[in-house]
């Protein structure tokens, strides 16, 4: 059998074949905490799982538009100004099964073969099996626990070179738990902003802040560079809602639209 090659750059998610191994453990009578997949352990809001009882009773059933309902773009845009303090318009916004799939498509619609992808080490292990099913190269940007995991332009320009076209972060951290700080994140925005780089700020543990940190969004910081932000999200975590699969992207209107096209011959639309 001769696959494609790029099945052969690829590994299996380490986190789903945790979690089954959790699960099966739990099953046989084993006490189990699992760390591995991002779930809370609390339940969906009972407010949410009556609308969708209701919107099926209604026959609120079938495909909806690739990049999801107006009604949910404009929650989501609501969201972003009132949480946030970022303004985009329902034309920035796409809807998705999952943050991840979010991800997918922006890799498709943004990276070509050559390019390199910084990314904050320790990283979710999805980031770079993404980066490399797009033809790209992820490229470990390693940070310091003495440090508190926190990105620096210094690191960042070790890793740099005349391929890197983008820098994806993800604060607060899977795996680290680092919240990235509001200095921190502008020296960043600073360096990305010098090397002509976009930024993907995935924001999907925005509610799981302690210890009086609080989130910052990197994309309100500079409205002049937002237009190379692309900003995700999803309702998985906040809203214990993993099984959904609802996420979204936020970005300037050709990066959504060509992940929109992406999304319209693939999964068609979410959920």
């Amino acid at each position: 059998m001769h696959l494609a090659r790029r099945t052969q750059l690829l590994s299996p998610s380490p986190t789903l074949a945790i979690t089954a191994k959790a699960k099966r453990l739990r099953q046989a009578g084993a006490d189990i905490i699992n760390l591995g997949g991002g779930e809370p352990d609390y339940d969906t809001p009972e407010y949410v799982k009556s609308a969708a009882i209701a919107a099926i009773t209604e026959g609120f059933t079938k495909y909806t538009p690739p990049a999801g309902i107006p009604e949910l773009k404009e929650a989501v845009r609501d969201k972003l100004r009132r949480d946030n303090n970022l303004e985009y318009t329902t034309e920035e916004i796409i809807i998705c099964a999952g943050a991840k799939q979010a991800l997918f498509n922006l890799a498709l619609a943004l990276f070509n073969p050559g390019d390199e992808v910084l990314l904050a080490s320790p990283y979710w292990v999805t980031y770079p099996e993404q980066i490399k099913l797009a033809g790209a190269t992820p490229v470990a940007v390693n940070t310091r626990e003495d440090q508190g995991f926190q990105l620096t332009p210094e690191i960042l320009d070790q890793e740099l070179s005349s391929q890197t076209k983008a820098l994806i972060i993800n604060t607060p951290c899977n795996p680290t738990g680092a919240v990235f700080t509001k200095d921190n994140l502008l020296a960043v925005l600073r360096f990305a902003h010098e090397n002509d780089l976009y930024i993907i700020s995935d924001e999907c543990y925005e509610s799981f802040v302690y210890d009086g940190h609080g989130h910052v969004s990197i994309a309100g910081l500079d409205p002049d560079y937002k237009r190379r932000i692309i900003v995700i999200n999803a309702v998985s975590k906040t809203y214990s809602m993993t099984g959904w699969r609802i996420g979204y992207a936020a970005g300037s209107p050709e990066i959504i639209k060509a992940m929109n096209d992406i999304q319209s011959q693939s999964t068609s639309c979410p959920a």
